[in-house]
């Protein structure tokens, strides 16, 4: 039985969603064991709405909350009793095998680091997402947790990328491509030019520079790069999508003869929102933390929570902190 700790007050949408979500992933998944932690009463209340197996959810109480705009570093230390807190604090403890949350980021990286701290060898945390690709996903490391970074610290992000791509995803050999203003092996900055010399000697399927227009070609498993890049890329990967879903309904939408047009393509629309959206990917895993910690979009409804449970149990089922502390003692960075 893998034991999922979940954040329930954590998210634009809590706790209706978190636990919507929580109640779909333990219909699907049998082998599933869930902490909610929360406000015990608001929680309980909100389960009553629904049908599932008592057997399988404990409340844990918590009492406060960290707000989005909150300092991280300091709610995470003054606020022992928020949700977050309490949830990392039992994950550290071993009385969960991973955990799950829609709060703030900032909060998660810092608690990810302070509370449940880094794995054996770990340089640096890093937050991963999935991005949809023409051909699957492209796991993105960093897009958040460090914006200022060293060379080594990218080398990390490939290989444990590389890892979680092979356990968690099934790719054999994944490509490895460090996102770059070019991919000639001369461009880029002090930063990217010194990672591309590491990333060439690191025994994993290094396929060299990826440029912006090529992230999502299918021809990357895992990029890496340093947080302030990844988390720039991030946004506006997502403000592009709404801007251009948004000018198509409206030029669909704009006269008798497109509306028939739109009619007849809906079905294709509706497969391409579906291979866009976020919320079939989870959410983004926090690589080389001492545990499972998975960030969820701050938005994330109740399938995006299912999701993210989902991912939460693989990376458990696959053993994949252990693995990364063996790879990383056996091919140390330096």
């Amino acid at each position: 039985m893998y034991r999922l700790i979940i954040d329930a007050m954590g998210g634009d949408h809590a706790p209706q969603a978190i636990i919507d979500g929580t109640v779909m992933a333990l219909q699907e998944y049998t082998d599933i064991f869930v902490y909610l932690v929360g406000k015990r009463e608001v929680i309980g209340q909100y389960l009553q709405e629904q049908e599932y197996d008592r057997d399988r959810i404990e409340i844990i109480d918590a009492r406060d909350e960290i707000q989005m705009a909150e300092p991280p570093v300091n709610a995470v230390r003054t606020k022992k009793d928020a949700s977050m807190v309490v949830g990392m604090q039992m994950t550290a403890e071993g009385k969960g095998d991973a955990f799950i949350t829609a709060g703030s980021t900032g909060a998660a990286v810092a608690g990810g680091t302070l509370i449940v701290r880094r794995a054996q060898n770990v340089l640096r945390p890093a937050l991963a997402p999935i991005l949809p690709t023409t051909k699957g996903g492209v796991l993105l490391v960093d897009c958040g947790a460090n914006v200022d970074c060293k060379p080594v610290f990218l080398q990390q992000f490939a290989i444990m990328g590389s890892i979680y791509m092979k356990n968690v995803v099934g790719i054999p050999n994944p490509r490895v491509g460090l996102i770059n203003n070019g991919a000639e092996e001369e461009k880029g900055n002090s930063l990217t030019k010194e990672a591309y010399q590491l990333l060439k000697g690191t025994n994993i399927n290094f396929v060299g520079n990826a440029e912006g227009r090529d992230i999502l070609s299918g021809n990357y498993d895992v990029v890496v790069c340093d947080g302030f890049v990844g988390n720039v890329l991030m946004k506006f990967m997502e403000g592009c999508a709404s801007f251009l879903f948004g000018m198509i309904k409206e030029e669909l939408l704009s006269s008798a003869r497109t509306k028939i047009g739109a009619a007849l393509a809906k079905p294709a629309f509706t497969g391409l929102k579906k291979q866009l959206d976020y919320t079939e990917y989870g959410g983004a895993l926090l690589l080389g933390a001492n545990k499972g910690i998975i960030k969820a979009h701050g938005s994330s409804n109740a399938k995006a929570i299912k999701n993210a449970i989902r991912q939460a149990r693989e990376f458990t089922k696959m053993d994949l902190v252990e693995k990364i502390k063996k790879d990383l003692q056996d091919n140390p960075c330096k």
